[in-house]
């Protein structure tokens, strides 16, 4: 499998001590988030600008009803503190 990292790098990754290694590691995971926080903020800006021009402002979207608490009907027999109502949690559209 190709991860996209060059033989050269590959190298260099491997000879490189833990600690820098994890530095590394951190360095991209707060790039990412950093990344992903903007892309976000992207797409919501772009579903605000197709509420107000398609539907209005996005505040008067409907918002999801809340549900009342369902109190557990099924219990596993060899953990008690493992419960269940017997319902299934909603599918995401599309899947």
């Amino acid at each position: 499998m190709h991860s996209g990292v060059s033989m050269k790098d590959r190298e260099l990754l491997y000879k490189m001590e833990l600690n820098d290694l994890w530095d590394l590691h951190q360095r991209i995971i707060d790039v990412l988030d950093r990344k992903l926080e903007s892309e976000k903020s992207k797409l919501q800006n772009q579903l605000d600008e197709l509420g107000r021009r398609f539907g209005g402002d996005p505040k008067d979207l409907p918002q999801r009803r809340p549900h009342p608490k369902v109190e557990p009907k099924f219990r596993n027999p060899n953990n008690p503190a493992e419960t269940w109502s017997g319902r299934v949690k909603a599918r995401a559209l599309g899947s």
